[in-house]
């Protein structure tokens, strides 16, 4: 029994020093023999060997002679399992999550397909991790800046948890310290967002995670509040940011014709019946934010602000006027 054991022993420490030279292979481009015995605690003999074995499973690994030499992992006919350390598992199910809601024809469906794969590999410890990510990450849109992974990784199991959360974040010409109660994260067609409970402020607040530094999740467990619409929530609050001119319209078009007409960052659709939707949106201009929805081709009718109204009558003069110039055509002449 006791030989059993050692040579069992001896043969998962040789399959796992092998998956570790593997994982070494798919880092970087090349490594010299030297570099990978020292890197895996053996002799180059050893590695030579342990390349024979990776090769002899169907990995193309290719060996240089002198200057400029090494090893090297080449493309092979068929996607080798790639071994992925904590932290890259980690960020590849946060892109994936994204994927799974963007806005690339078919890439939803892959990205699911994707991160289910993943999730049957992943290792027990990892997968809260991941399912950690996924009850707390809502999306709308594609194309965001990237963001340090660790912090999206912290404040998801803040949300998780149900634990205090705390960071730097400007406020004027100064950082202040924020203390939140973290909901959920969300990633619009720019940047990430953390939805809130402001614990100084006493209200709901959406916070740019690009914008944070020195993100803590505290011991402090809170009761859960009543959450509001988290995408609704965060696109509202970048509409009253970044726009200085803001209108409300009635569409007469269903939500999902207006969706597909308007980009999720520029405007807040909300359904009103199956062939109506409300429109929030913002502009430079009041002009600027009626011909944008002039131009989805529905009838509309404006809501706020009132001066917009009166807009509407001076522009549809001015087109008159514009038109009038023209004489019409006749019947025999079309």
């Amino acid at each position: 029994m006791g030989e059993v054991d050692v040579a069992g022993g001896a043969e998962r420490g040789t399959t796992e020093r092998v998956l570790t030279l593997l994982g070494l292979l798919q880092q970087r481009p090349v490594w010299t023999g030297p570099e990978l015995a020292d890197r895996l605690g053996v002799t180059p003999r050893t590695v030579r060997r342990d390349v024979e074995r990776l090769r002899a499973l169907g990995y193309p690994v290719h060996g240089g002679q002198g200057v400029g030499g090494g090893y090297r992992l080449g493309p092979g006919q068929d996607v080798p399992p790639l071994l992925l350390d904590d932290a890259e598992a980690i960020v590849t199910a946060v892109s994936l999550l994204v994927g799974a809601g963007g806005a690339v024809a078919g890439a939803g469906d892959a990205a699911l397909r994707a991160l289910s794969k993943l999730d049957r590999v992943l290792p027990i410890r990892l997968r809260h991790e991941v399912r950690a990510l996924a009850g707390s990450v809502e999306s709308f849109g594609a194309g965001r800046m990237p963001v340090d992974p660790e912090v999206l990784i912290t404040l998801a199991r803040a949300c998780r948890d149900e634990v205090e959360a705390g960071f730097g974040y400007p406020s004027g010409s100064e950082v202040r310290r924020r203390r939140v109660e973290p909901y959920r994260l969300v990633a619009s067609d720019r940047r990430w967002y953390l939805l809130a409970y402001d614990l100084d402020r006493d209200d709901w607040r959406s916070f740019r995670v690009d914008r944070m530094a020195g993100v803590s999740a505290r011991t402090w467990r809170f009761r859960p509040r009543v959450v509001p619409d988290a995408v609704s929530y965060v696109q509202e609050g970048v509409a009253s940011r970044v726009y200085p001119q803001r209108a409300r319209f009635l569409v007469h078009a269903s939500a999902d014709t207006v969706r597909a007409q308007i980009s999720a960052s520029a405007a807040v659709v909300r359904r009103r019946g199956s062939e109506a939707c409300e429109v929030l949106s913002g502009a430079g201009s009041l002009d600027v934010v009626l011909m944008h929805v002039l131009l989805l081709g529905h009838d509309f009718e404006v809501l706020e602000p009132p001066e917009l109204g009166r807009r509407c009558r001076v522009l549809a003069e001015r087109l008159l006027a514009a038109g009038a110039a023209i004489s019409p055509v006749s019947e025999g002449e079309q």
